[in-house]
């Protein structure tokens, strides 16, 4: 962070007075906002790869020199480990969607304006944006190859299709894979393929004008497959009717640049779409079945029922995988309830005060025991006579505990740890959470302390929180 913030003084000569994180999208890359004393804001990254850094870098410059909307690298250190942006603001498209999204595809216009907007733009970028670009400066690889494909293929085959447990013959499988990748790398394609092109990564400005980030890992490669990747996103749901009107628009840009064969470049996006399929059911089932995340295994739906649209319209031309497709389609069916069980499966908190002399409470659900804090630092009620009946949970030794303070600066550090771990296993699917709280008799402080975790966690989180303060016998349940 130090660094950080003298690369902001160096660019403008002052201390920032504020700085906000940004979270990230799991990558290996962390974002700051700065703020001056006049509120005004850049974009601050720090990456630990230095080769993506350097891609991202000379493709925001290179772009930004062909006029296409990107925010500007300010500057760069030395060994590019990180780098300052002009700041694009906090609404991305995908935000700009959300009402249309949650009611299953009914976009508003304003909503599809956008989407126009954005696609109407793309050919810039993939054509434009080519232009004297060296796509040896690419990460992690110049250009889609075969190699690259068939690494996506194979994703899919390990961690989508073998997790649902359907029966295929692996060699004719590849045979087809092969010939997928054949066609889907046969044409020599002089474009700048986006790569993730998605509406997270389409920050609108003030005026809703589309602004494209998270370009780094970009390569040469078909214009096809960022349109599959953008009209087919599983989750945005978007009807048949707009999808078409949307392609047409993208037709009609792209011909500003090069000419057009219409029904070569459906035949070819209709691979496409059929690839990016199985590239996010890969992914979905990698950070689903086996993470145990909860946002990816509710995204498998949608991407079956995409899934299930191309097969109907025989958008698959191999015998083969279009077979055990449509056994994975009939099979979702009936395993919907089961994954539906595991998606909503709650996260149950277990929170115990106790006495250090009778030992740690013991984990019952055999996955080791979670937190236990110590808090035996902090000042003892217990040691007066007054407060010697007494329990955490009465008002005396509760006033007696917050008017001295350290309490209350204790609970502070506990209750950041606990919220990240929580936040941490929900995202991930886990089931079960252990936190403790132990002091010399297990009367005061722990008492105290267990209560207002349990208090604090129920009220901010929808999970199931079970207390218990041991050495009293009080047993209690938030849900």
């Amino acid at each position: 962070m130090d660094g950080l913030k003298q690369l902001y003084r160096q660019l403008t000569g002052k201390d920032a007075t504020r700085c906000e994180p940004i979270k990230g999208s799991g990558s290996n890359r962390q974002y700051f906002r700065l703020y001056n004393d006049e509120g005004e804001s850049l974009i601050c990254v720090v990456g630990t790869s230095k080769e993506e850094n350097h891609a991202f870098i000379y493709l925001a410059k290179h772009f930004a020199a062909q006029k296409i909307p990107v925010p500007t690298v300010l500057i760069a250190s030395e060994d590019e480990s990180r780098y300052i942006l002009t700041d694009l603001g906090t609404t991305s498209l995908f935000d700009a969607l959300e009402i249309g999204r949650k009611a299953g595809g009914n976009y508003s216009e304003k909503e599809k304006e956008l989407l126009r907007r954005t696609i109407s733009l793309l050919p810039d970028i993939q054509i434009c944006g080519a232009k004297g670009l060296d796509f040896t400066q690419c990460y992690p690889q110049a250009e889609m190859d075969r190699t690259n494909v068939l690494f996506d293929l194979n994703y899919f085959k390990y961690c989508f299709l073998k997790a649902t447990g359907v029966d295929f013959h692996e060699m004719r499988l590849e045979e087809d894979f092969q010939q997928m990748a054949t066609d889907l790398t046969s044409d020599n394609e002089q474009a700048f393929l986006y790569r993730d092109f998605q509406a997270r990564n389409v920050m609108l400005d003030k005026e809703g004008n589309p602004w494209f980030i998270d370009f780094q890992g970009g390569r040469k490669g078909a214009v096809q497959y960022d349109v599959a990747s953008f009209l087919w996103q599983a989750s945005a749901k978007y009807p048949d009717s707009l999808r078409e009107e949307l392609i047409q628009i993208y037709l009609n840009s792209l011909r500003k640049y090069i000419k057009v064969d219409e029904a070569l470049f459906r035949q070819r996006l209709s691979l496409f779409v059929l690839f990016r399929l199985l590239q996010v059911l890969g992914a979905y089932g990698f950070r689903g079945y086996f993470e145990r995340k909860n946002h990816f295994l509710q995204s498998i739906p949608p991407a079956i029922d995409n899934l299930r649209k191309l097969l109907a319209s025989n958008g698959c031309p191999y015998s083969y995988l279009r077979q055990v497709l449509t056994d994975i389609v009939d099979n979702f069916k009936d395993n919907i309830e089961k994954e539906k069980h595991l998606q909503h499966a709650p996260l149950k908190v277990r929170i115990f005060s106790f006495s250090f002399k009778r030992g740690i409470p013991e984990d019952e659900s055999g996955n080791g025991g979670g937190y236990v804090f110590d808090c035996r630092s902090t000042h003892n009620p217990g040691r007066y006579e007054a407060y010697k009946q007494m329990t955490g949970l009465d008002e005396p030794v509760i006033h007696f505990l917050e008017d001295d303070g350290e309490i209350l600066t204790f609970l502070e550090s506990v209750y950041r740890l606990a919220e990240a771990h929580v936040e941490r296993y929900i995202e991930r699917g886990f089931t079960d959470l252990m936190f403790s709280f132990g002091c010399t008799g297990g009367q005061h402080r722990s008492v105290y302390c267990a209560q207002h975790l349990a208090e604090h966690l129920h009220q901010k989180y929808d999970i199931q929180v079970e207390l218990c303060h041991r050495e009293q016998n009080i047993h209690q349940r938030f849900a």
